[in-house]
């Protein structure tokens, strides 16, 4: 069986998920370099004076330690003063910490925190395709609607309704009385009006008048016969009667099957005049805001509010608890729907992929600066001595490879040198 353990020095410590690994390989890889500069001292010490072959042994080992001893001073200086001597230019990354990490952050803002680069990898990464792929998956799907219909549940659930009442309270019905809403109620309406958008609620509302006319005569005939005198004959109150509701079935089928009906022109020119004075006339303004003021000083108006907001939060609870409800089974549809159309169609995968690149660039381009600042405002929080065991913990165990190759290359200079000397 092959041991493993030897294979332990080369295993890169960014494998290791903990502090404690790196740690470890950090011991290993310079417990590794260290060995071979002893090595050579001893190799040195046994060929010393030694020639012939010897001799070579001699010079590469003498080289070796040469090359050895000027990389761990080099690596060393990095972190810490060699042999704790204060070397000028030494123990770099303690004395400029807060310098180091204004150049990290300069360096991150300028290749990676700039717009030409995000939009480059938005693009490329074909988010859009990845998430309708997933999408797609029925099971993904249902995963996502559990998710957030327990989260859209627990927050629902958190909303109290005296917590409503107040907020209805205290901040929504006072900021609808200090605010004038005539003009913008009147623009509303004219905008509706030169749409033609009402017109639709015209047809409805006569069409629903039309049919419940049909459905109940004898209602509506009943309702004229008791306005009649007491004196009048019941012969002759059946005669109006039923004479007044053929003309009011008449007269709505006249409004409903013609658009250009009178009425309807009345009904037009008066909305068009009405949104006019809520805008520009003082004594409608004044109106409508007397209008609102009574409506929203009523104590019922809290009690409604909570009312509706009590029925729809129970109405979504309900939805969302049942597994195989409408509401969750929709919404599922809904999202592989949405994920096959995506996959399908490059062009909106396109335009979605350059929603989110132009999203990405408007965020790096305005706050790409100060999302950068983290690095040195964190870099600056550190203490000299803790960024330095800090970086050398994960970056340390490579720096050995410098010692452990200064060793072997010395070595073959000092062989190299030792043989052009002897040639010459």
């Amino acid at each position: 069986m092959t041991d493993t353990r030897a294979l332990d020095f080369f295993v890169p410590a960014s494998l290791g998920g903990s502090d404690e690994v790196r740690r470890r390989g950090l011991r290993r890889m310079r417990t590794l370099a260290t060995s071979l500069l002893v090595v050579a001292a001893v190799i040195y010490a046994l060929t010393h004076g030694e020639t012939g072959a010897l001799g070579y042994v001699n010079a590469g080992a003498e080289a070796a330690m040469v090359g050895a001893l000027a990389d761990w001073f080099a690596v060393t200086a990095l972190f810490k003063h060699p042999l704790g001597l204060p070397i000028p230019h030494t123990a770099l990354i303690p004395k400029r910490k807060d310098a180091l990490g204004e150049s990290l952050q300069e360096f991150v803002s300028d290749n990676f925190l700039n717009e030409p680069v995000v939009r480059e990898r938005v693009e490329a990464a074909q988010i859009s395709l990845r998430v309708g792929r997933w999408l797609a998956n029925p099971m993904h799907a249902r995963r996502v609607v559990e998710i957030g219909s327990r989260v859209l549940r627990d927050g629902l659930a958190r909303i109290s309704d005296d917590d409503v009442a107040a907020i209805v309270r205290e901040v929504i019905v006072p900021r609808l009385k200090a605010e004038e809403l005539s003009p913008a109620a009147g623009q509303a309406l004219g905008e509706i009006v030169r749409d033609g958008a009402h017109h639709g609620v015209v047809d409805i509302v006569v069409e629903e008048m039309h049919r419940w006319l049909l459905e109940n005569q004898d209602t509506v005939e009943g309702m004229v016969a008791d306005r009649a005198p007491w004196w009048t004959p019941h012969w002759v109150d059946d005669k109006i009667s039923s004479r007044m509701y053929r003309e009011a079935v008449s007269w709505v089928d006249d409004v409903r099957s013609d658009p250009e009906h009178r009425v309807r022109q009345s009904l037009d020119a008066f909305l068009v005049t009405l949104s006019e004075d809520l805008q520009h006339d003082p004594a409608t303004q004044a109106r409508a805001e007397a209008l609102k003021e009574r409506v929203l000083s009523q104590p019922k108006v809290v009690d409604v509010a909570v009312a509706l907001w009590a029925g729809l939060r129970h109405a979504l609870l309900d939805s969302l608890e049942d597994d195989a409800g409408m509401l969750r089974t929709r919404m599922v549809a809904i999202l592989c729907e949405t994920g096959e159309r995506v996959v399908a169609e490059p062009e909106l995968q396109a335009r979605l992929d350059r929603m989110m690149s132009d999203t990405a660039a408007f965020v790096v381009t305005n706050y790409g600066s100060e999302i950068a600042t983290i690095i040195s405002e964190t870099v600056n929080r550190w203490d000299g001595k803790e960024a330095s065991r800090k970086i050398e913990l994960h970056v340390g165990r490579d720096l050995q490879f410098i010692r452990i190759n200064g060793t072997v290359v010395g070595a073959l200079a000092g062989v190299t040198i030792h043989a052009l000397s002897q040639l010459l």
